[in-house]
């Protein structure tokens, strides 16, 4: 369930976060991706709104001990796999995978911008979907340490979004970090939410 952080419930605060107006904001088609660059491998997630009376985003928390991006707040997702065929396909067995949610659970209402990361050499789509409040998990603990719910308007809301910088390898690196019920949400994942903080004219 997600917490009580005082969201605004009126009509007009509700419009831009109804699924027609996600829908509208959203490209209708994959974008192209680099995967083609030296180096970049392409990989999908599923950014799932689950659609409450105020609606919110379900993230999980990756375990500590997993070999990449351990321990971090991420949307359900993964690498290309060849017998994906699609990376929407991937998105979803991914999803199913590690949370235990059918494909046929999920309503696609569209794609963001592709988002390439840096450090591990991924170029991601983003694949956003409707999901129903009443959804079931099975969680592999394998992989999710923990699945939780943020309000979507707080933390599409730019407020909320804060212009963070990194240095490593003698090079500096600039990103947003979503600070929500003890959670930091940074990374590739808060870039794709600021991005549909953009689209939906929040930004």
């Amino acid at each position: 369930m997600t917490k009580d952080v005082g969201v605004q419930t009126t009509a007009a605060a509700a419009e831009p976060l109804s699924r027609a107006h996600i829908r509208a904001a959203l490209r209708s088609a994959p974008p192209p991706l680099s995967a083609s660059e030296v180096g970049l491998r392409p990989a999908a997630v599923l950014f799932p709104i689950v659609e409450r009376e105020v609606p919110s985003a379900l993230f999980t928390r990756r375990t500590d001990d997993l070999p990449s991006h351990a321990g971090q707040i991420c949307f359900p997702g993964g690498k290309y796999h060849a017998d994906d065929q699609t990376l929407i396909r991937t998105a979803l067995r991914e999803m199913e995978e590690e949370i235990g949610l059918s494909p046929e659970d999920v309503e696609l209402a569209g794609y963001l911008d592709s988002h390439t990361t840096v450090n591990s050499g991924f170029v991601i789509l983003p694949v956003v979907g409707f999901l129903p409040p009443d959804y079931r998990l099975k969680i592999d603990p394998g992989e999710v340490a923990e699945v939780f719910e943020a309000p979507l308007a707080y933390i599409l809301d730019p407020k909320n979004q804060a212009p963070k910088s990194l240095e490593r390898g003698g090079v500096i690196r600039h990103f947003y970090a979503i600070e929500y019920d003890g959670h930091t949400i940074w990374g590739a994942t808060a870039a794709i939410i600021v991005n549909l903080s953009e689209k939906l004219g929040f930004r």
